[in-house]
C-alpha cells in the first residue's frame, strides 16, 4: 500500500488538507491518516464529512479557535507535575474553545432541528470544564502574567516590590540630576545590572559614590555602580521579589493541582476536538476542490461524471467521464505518448483512495465510489539504479508482486503495460496478464502505446478501450477520455503538419499493411461518430432544459391569469350585487311615492304602478355569464362535499376529485396521479356527479375492486396495456367518473403512443390531454370521459 500511496501522490493530497485544519490536534490526525477497506468504516467517514460540509454550508465555518495540543499539559499534571502559567493558559483557553464547540453543535441540532448525529455525538463527548476554567482566568491573564488578584499574599507583596523600587528610583534620580554628581557619571540614566538599580559612573570617580560594582562598559571607561545609600532598598527590594517567586509558584501548582483532578477528562476533550478539527478540514477541502459525496458500494463498480484531478490546477484540468465494473471490468487505454493517459490512471487511483479516506472526491454529483480491499498500482519509469535493473525489469518485478495478491476485490492500475521491450512481445505479455488479472475479477485500467491491444477490448467480453483525444492542429491533447474508440496514431497526421515532404509520408504508408489501415480509419470513423453524438447530445439537453424553463413559466403565468381572473369575477360579481341592491331601493321608493299620490286623491291608476315596477325591473343591472358561472359555483359549495365529487383545492388552485371521507372536516383528494389529504375548508364543490345505479364496482387485472381514478401501465406489455386500457374506460364510466388519469410512463415512448391513438378513437372519450407539472408530466395522460 505504501508504494501505491507513493505514486499515486497520496500525499500530496494530504498536504491540500492540512491547509485546512484549524489546530496542531488536526494536522495529527491527517498525517495518520489511511485509506480503509470496510465499506462501514467508510460510509461512517463519508457521512460525518457530509454533516460537516452541510454546517460549512450553512455557517461558513465551525468556531474551531483558541484549541491548542495540551496533551503534554495534562499529562504531567496527572503524575503531580507544576504547569507554567502559559501552560495553565492554554489549558484554559482549549477548555473554552471545547465547550464554545459543543454549544454551536448543540444548537444547530436542538434548536434549528438539523440532522447532524455523528457531530452531535461527538460533541456529546465534550466534558464542560467551566471550573477549571475559571481558576485559571481569574489568575492569569491571556498574555500568561500571573495576576495581583491571584491571591492576597501576592497583592501585598507586590505593592511593596512597587514601593521599594519607587524609593530607589526616587534617590538615584536626585543623584543624577545633581549638578554636584553629573560631571561624575558618563550619562544621567539609571539602570539596571545583576536585577539591581545602578548608575553608569565614569572610572575616575569610582569611589565618590561608594557601593558595589557590577559591571563595566566594553572599554572600561565606564562602571555601572550601585550606590551605597540604596543598598539597603535593593536588598528589601530582591527579598521582596523572592516572596513574590515563592508565591507565584504557589499558586501555579494549586492550578496544577486543579488540572491533575481533570487530566483524564482533557485528554477525552482534546481527542474529540482533534477529531473535530480534522472533520471539518475534509469539509472546507471538499468545498476548495468542488468536491461531493460519491454513493459507495463493495461490488467494484466505479462511475464518474465530470472527474477532475484535485492537484491539477482546476482553470486547467479537463473533466474525464469514466465507468468500471458494470458492463466492463477491464478499461484499456490506447493512443500515443500525449500525456493524458496517466493522468487518467492516476485520477482514477487518487480519488478511489480518497474516497476509501473519507474525503469527498471532485466528481459531480450522483457518482458512485467502490471500496476495494486492495489497491495496486504500477505507474511511471521506477527504474532503480542500486539494483541495476532495466525499465522493463523494473516493472516487470512490481507486475509480478501484483500478481501474487491481486483478486475479485481488487483494483489494479497499469501504466505502460508491457513497455520496455521488443513490441511484439511486450504486446503479448500485456495481453497475457490482462487476461489473468480479469480472470481473477479484479476491475483493471491499464494504458499502453501498442497497436495490437487497440482489438485487445472487440475480442474479449467485459473489456472496453479508451483513448486520450489529440488536437492534430494545435499539436497538443485535449485530455478528453474517448470511452469506447480506442487511440489512434497520429504520427502521419503531425508530421503533415510540421511540414514534411507529402512524398515521404507516402511512402511511409506504403510500408504499413492493408489491416493497420483498415483499423486506423475505423478508429477515426468511431472517434467522429462519437464527437458527432457528443454534439447532438448536448444540443438535445439545451432544448430540453430552454423547454422545461419554458414550461415553468407558462404554468407560472397560467396560475397568474387564474388568479387575476377569479379575484376580476369577484370583483364584478360586488359591483353587480350593489347595482341590484340600490336598484331595488330605487324601485320600492318610487313605488311607494306612487301609492302615495293614490291614496292623496291623485289620478294614479294600478297599472302606471305595476308599468313603473316592471320598467324599474328591467333596469336592474344582469349578471354576465362569467357572474352566473361564479355565483352557480358559490353555490354548490355551500351543499356537502361528497366522494365522487368534482372540487378545487383552494390553497394549490389545482382541481381534482374526493376519493373518500377521512372524517367531517377532512377529505382524501385525487389531483392527477397525487392523493392527498385536505381540509374542507380548502375545498370548493365543482360538480357532482349524476347518480348511477349501476354498483361502481369492476374487474381489473383479474380482481373485483372498486375502480381507482387511475390505471397503471408502467411494466405491462404492449398488447395487455392496451386491452386494460379499453376494460378500464368502460369500468370507469360504470363508476361515475368524468375524469380519470392513465399512468403509462416516458420509457421509450411506444406505450404512451399506443394509449394516446386508442384514447383518440374511443367512442366515451371526450378528451385526453398530458399531465402537468404536479400530474406526472409526459408520464400520464388526463382523460375526460363523456
Amino acid at each position: 500500500m505504501e508504494r501505491v500511496i507513493r505514486v499515486l501522490e497520496y500525499e500530496k493530497m494530504k498536504q491540500q488538507l492540512r491547509e485546512h485544519v484549524a489546530s496542531s490536534l488536526g494536522r495529527q490526525k491527517v498525517i495518520e491518516l489511511r485509506p480503509s477497506t470496510e465499506i462501514e468504516e467508510v460510509e461512517e467517514w463519508q457521512a460525518e464529512t457530509a454533516e460537516a460540509a452541510t454546517v460549512i454550508r450553512l455557517k461558513g465555518q465551525a468556531p474551531l479557535g483558541g484549541i491548542s495540543d495540551i496533551t503534554p499539559h495534562a499529562k504531567r499534571a496527572k503524575i503531580g507535575g507544576s504547569l507554567s502559567a502559559s501552560e495553565l493558559i492554554e489549558i484554559a483557553s482549549t477548555i473554552y474553545g471545547g465547550r464554545r464547540l459543543k454549544k454551536f453543535i448543540q444548537t444547530m441540532v436542538e434548536e434549528e432541528e438539523l440532522e447532524l448525529p455523528r457531530l452531535y455525538e461527538h460533541a456529546e463527548r465534550i466534558e464542560v470544564l467551566t471550573d477549571v476554567e475559571r481558576s485559571i482566568k481569574q489568575c492569569i491573564d491571556d498574555n500568561g502574567h500571573v495576576l495581583d488578584s491571584a491571591s492576597p499574599a501576592l497583592r501585598t507583596i507586590r505593592q511593596q516590590v512597587r514601593s521599594y523600587e519607587s524609593g530607589i528610583r526616587t534617590k538615584l534620580d536626585s543623584i543624577t540630576r545633581s549638578s554636584s554628581t553629573q560631571k561624575m557619571l558618563s550619562d544621567a540614566i539609571v539602570t539596571i545590572r545583576n536585577e539591581r538599580f545602578v548608575i553608569p559612573v565614569k572610572q575616575e570617580y569610582r569611589g565618590a559614590f561608594g557601593g558595589i560594582v557590577h559591571d563595566q562598559s566594553a572599554s572600561g571607561a565606564t562602571l555601572f555602580i550601585e550606590p551605597q545609600a540604596i543598598v539597603t532598598l535593593n536588598n528589601q527590594l530582591q527579598e521582596a521579589k523572592s516572596r513574590e517567586a515563592r508565591e507565584i509558584e504557589r499558586i501555579l501548582a494549586a492550578l496544577s493541582a486543579e488540572v491533575a483532578e481533570v487530566a483524564d477528562a482533557l485528554l477525552v476533550n482534546i481527542d474529540v476536538l482533534g477529531t473535530l478539527d480534522f472533520i471539518f478540514a475534509k469539509a472546507h477541502y471538499a468545498k476548495a476542490i468542488k468536491a461531493t459525496k460519491p454513493r459507495l458500494n463493495e461490488k467494484g463498480y466505479i462511475l464518474m461524471k465530470k472527474a477532475r484531478h484535485p492537484l491539477l490546477d482546476k482553470d486547467e484540468v479537463v473533466p474525464i467521464d469514466l465507468e468500471l465494473g458494470g458492463d466492463y471490468r477491464s478499461l484499456i487505454i490506447t493512443g500515443p505518448n500525449t500525456g493524458g493517459k496517466t493522468v487518467t490512471l492516476k485520477t482514477v487511483g487518487l480519488l478511489t483512495l480518497m474516497s476509501q479516506s473519507g474525503l469527498h472526491v471532485p466528481v459531480e454529483e450522483d457518482s458512485e465510489m467502490a471500496v476495494y480491499k486492495q489497491v495496486f498500482a504500477d505507474i511511471g519509469d521506477e527504474q532503480s539504479i542500486e539494483q541495476s535493473l532495466s525499465t522493463f525489469s523494473s516493472h516487470m518485478t512490481n507486475i509480478v508482486s501484483i500478481l501474487d495478491k491481486v483478486d475479485f476485490q481488487s483494483l489494479v492500475l497499469f501504466d505502460e503495460l508491457g513497455a520496455g521491450t521488443d513490441p511484439t512481445e511486450g504486446a503479448a505479455l500485456a495481453i497475457s496478464i490482462l487476461d489473468d488479472v480479469y480472470e481473477r475479477g479484479a476491475s483493471v485500467v491499464a494504458t499502453t502505446h501498442y497497436s495490437e491491444l487497440k482489438g485487445y477490448a472487440y475480442n474479449r467480453a467485459g473489456a472496453i478501450n479508451a483513448s486520450v483525444e489529440f488536437d492534430v492542429e494545435t499539436l497538443r491533447p485535449t485530455y478528453r477520455l474517448l470511452i469506447g474508440v480506442p487511440g489512434r496514431s497520429n504520427a502521419f497526421a503531425i508530421s503533415r503538419r510540421l511540414g514534411l515532404d507529402e512524398r515521404i509520408i507516402e511512402k511511409a504508408k506504403e510500408q504499413i499493411d492493408n489491416e493497420t489501415n483498415q483499423i486506423e480509419n475505423m478508429i477515426e470513423a468511431l472517434e467522429s461518430s462519437q464527437k458527432s453524438a457528443e454534439s447532438e447530445w448536448e444540443d438535445a439537453e439545451k432544448i430540453r432544459a430552454e423547454a422545461e424553463q419554458l414550461r415553468a413559466e407558462l404554468a407560472r403565468q397560467l396560475e397568474a391569469f387564474e388568479q387575476e381572473r377569479e379575484a376580476l369575477l369577484k370583483e364584478a360579481e360586488e359591483k353587480a350585487a350593489k347595482a341590484v341592491n340600490d336598484a331595488r331601493e330605487e324601485a320600492e321608493l318610487i313605488i311607494a311615492e306612487l301609492r302615495d299620490m293614490q291614496k292623496q286623491g291623485l289620478a294614479v291608476k294600478e297599472h302606471q304602478i305595476i308599468d313603473a315596477k316592471k320598467h324599474l325591473e328591467e333596469a336592474t343591472p344582469k349578471l354576465t355569464a362569467k357572474q352566473k358561472k361564479v355565483k352557480k359555483i358559490a353555490a354548490k359549495a355551500q351543499r356537502s362535499i361528497a366522494p365522487g365529487d368534482e372540487v378545487k383545492v383552494l390553497s394549490f388552485g389545482q382541481k381534482g376529485f374526493v376519493t373518500d371521507k377521512i372524517n367531517d372536516n377532512e377529505f382524501q383528494v385525487q389531483i392527477g396521479i397525487m392523493k392527498m389529504k385536505v381540509n374542507k375548508d380548502d375545498l370548493q364543490l365543482l360538480d357532482r356527479p349524476k347518480q348511477v345505479e349501476t354498483k361502481p364496482l369492476a374487474t381489473v387485472r383479474g380482481s373485483e375492486h372498486h375502480v381507482k381514478a387511475e390505471l397503471d401501465l408502467r411494466g405491462e406489455r404492449y398488447e395487455d396495456a392496451m386491452l386494460l386500457v379499453e376494460k378500464y374506460i368502460d369500468d370507469a364510466l360504470l363508476a361515475g367518473y368524468h375524469q380519470v388519469s392513465i399512468i403509462h410512463g416516458k420509457g421509450s415512448g411506444a406505450l404512451r403512443k399506443g394509449v394516446k391513438q386508442l384514447l383518440k378513437k374511443h367512442p366515451h372519450v371526450k378528451s385526453e390531454r398530458d399531465g402537468g407539472m404536479n400530474e406526472g408530466g409526459l408520464g400520464n395522460t388526463v382523460v375526460e370521459l363523456k
